[in-house]
């Protein structure tokens, strides 16, 4: 039985939002990587808006797990999701999701990387990956994909790079131990040995946001070529190709720069290709695409 635009009529979702996000040190280190913003939306807000675009809502449907600066997800997540907060250490993708068992009940889940930016000109959040629901059995896994620029390097499916959407049947997700454990491994990887894994290819752009380059990048593309400005934001300078959150004063020039909420920019500064935070965090970095 599926609903509207084919999704299973007893689907749940799962987001990924207990990692630390090491590689975006020293900004992960204020602010847990699921609330890093990317075009001024927080990343976890974006991956909401693609369930809920899916028909996917509120703490029925709706599962978000924390961990690292687990307090700052549950106060901004609030009464929109299930929250499943782990003790000590994150639990890894396999063992956040185990963790939900009790909660997922039963039910085919679609869990989904925090972190992970996706856009196709073509299609909103939500119908632009509602081809990994459509026609599906129940019993295979599904990845959402991407054509690698090696078709045999490791970490590929099927000679696709993974985009941050899986599907899988409860079968699977019933017998997962809480242990720390990742899906390529406990899950993925079996399920392709097995010859029940598809890659469905996702058609727009994706970055996973976790380095500062592919962050940065993000970042750009959502500005979609100009400068995105928050209202409660004041540029005195100039502002090309980049991003300005909400609070943040630029007095001096930024190019191609993402600047966070309530930072600043001095008069006489000039900054490209760079995040800057706060009035003195300033993280160089080449962007891609």
């Amino acid at each position: 039985m599926t609903g509207a635009a084919g999704v299973p009529a007893q689907l749940c979702a799962v987001v990924l939002a207990a990692g630390e996000g090491t590689r975006l040190r020293p900004f992960t280190e204020r602010v847990p990587k699921a609330l890093c913003p990317v075009g001024n939306v927080p990343l976890l807000d974006r991956a909401l808006e693609r369930l809920a675009g899916l028909g996917l809502t509120g703490p029925d449907r709706v599962a978000v797990n924390a961990c690292y600066l687990g307090e700052q997800i549950v106060e901004h997540v609030g009464d929109r999701a299930h929250l499943s907060v782990e003790p000590g250490d994150p639990l890894g993708t396999a063992g956040g999701v185990a963790r939900l068992r009790d909660w997922i009940d039963g039910r085919p889940v679609l869990v989904g990387n925090a972190d992970a930016y996706l856009a196709d000109p073509t299609a909103p959040p939500g119908p632009d990956v509602a081809a990994l629901l459509d026609g599906w059995d129940g019993h295979t896994v599904r990845l959402l994909g991407q054509p690698a620029a090696d078709p045999a390097a490791p970490g590929t499916f099927a000679g696709h790079c993974f985009t941050g959407f899986s599907l899988l049947p409860w079968r699977l997700v019933r017998d997962l131990p809480v242990v720390f454990s990742d899906l390529v491994r406990a899950v993925w990887r079996p399920a392709e040995a097995a010859g029940a894994l598809a890659v469905v290819p996702y058609p727009g752009t994706f970055f996973d946001t976790g380095t500062p380059a592919d962050y940065l990048a993000a970042n750009l593309h959502a500005a979609a070529g100009g400068a995105l400005v928050a209202e409660s934001a004041t540029v005195t300078g100039r502002c090309v190709e980049s991003v300005v959150g909400a609070g943040a004063r630029v007095d001096g020039d930024v190019f191609r720069t993402v600047v966070w909420p309530g930072a600043t920019v001095r008069a006489g500064e000039r900054l490209e290709n760079v995040i800057r935070a706060g009035s003195d965090l300033t993280v160089p970095c080449a962007a891609q695409g």
